[in-house]
């Protein structure tokens, strides 16, 4: 089991304070990683866990919306340990409404977030990495990055071209040991589900549909991500790990 462990590491996981980035930054403290968490008020009761398991935990409060703020976030979480050995990008948004009456204030917000803010947060990461020989990079996408989606065509163009950057940058950085990948929440139980969660109907069809039978719970994805930042998955990059109880296999 030593080729899970991350002790000696750090991670930076950005939307670590609560549902899924708050259970991949416990999980990659739990495998022995100290732990660098943004969220846009801070870790919350993210950082109480992370030190429960006996690792370090510093917080960055960061609104990634704001065009300087990868910048800003990628300076701090380097001087906070003075490393980042593995980066999982997980804070996202979504703005719900009809195509044909999708503003492009929202379409701007999410592109910001969910591939402008990755795009060069990771990049300056990716440098440091290089500098250090080598380094892991977690992109969570979605199942909509294989499907068309609807009422969200925005949040669908940013995973599909997060997908995209995961493939580009898994091929330009392997010569430099750094190993790219992501995973694919199917529906889950998190904030970003709680309207549609409202909607019986819809969350019966949707169950019917996984062959697990049933949504997923954020520790779903606490044994994908530690896999992706770890030793064991050295030889896997520029891969999407689907991770929704079947959804997409139905």
């Amino acid at each position: 089991m030593s080729d899970f462990a991350l002790q000696g590491k750090v991670a930076l996981v950005t939307g670590a304070s609560r549902g899924l980035g708050q259970a991949m930054t416990v999980a990659l403290a739990r495998a022995g990683a100290d732990i660098v968490g943004v969220g846009l008020r801070g870790l919350g009761e993210t950082r109480a866990m992370v030190e429960a398991e006996g690792r370090r935990a510093y917080e960055i409060k960061a609104d990634l919306s704001r065009s300087d703020a990868a910048a800003q976030v990628a300076q701090e979480a380097i001087a906070a340990f003075g490393r980042v050995d593995i980066l999982v990008n997980n804070a996202g948004i979504i703005k719900l409404s009809a195509a044909e009456e999708h503003t492009m204030e929202d379409f701007d917000t999410v592109m910001e977030v969910n591939l402008r803010a990755v795009f060069l947060l990771t990049r300056d990461i990716a440098r440091q990495m290089i500098e250090l020989g080598g380094g892991k990079i977690v992109n969570v996408c979605s199942i909509q990055s294989l499907c068309g989606g609807g009422g969200d065509a925005a949040y669908v163009a940013s995973k599909h071209a997060l997908h995209g950057l995961t493939r580009a940058w898994a091929n330009e950085w392997g010569k430099y040991n750094i190993q790219v990948n992501a995973i694919a929440p199917g529906y889950m139980v998190t904030d970003n589900t709680a309207n549609l969660r409202k909607n019986q109907a819809a969350v019966d069809a949707i169950t019917a549909r996984v062959p697990l039978g049933r949504w997923g719970q954020p520790r779903d994805l606490m044994g994908p991500v530690v896999f992706l930042a770890s030793p064991a998955s050295d030889f896997v990059t520029g891969h999407l790990l689907v991770c929704d109880g079947g959804y997409m296999n139905a």
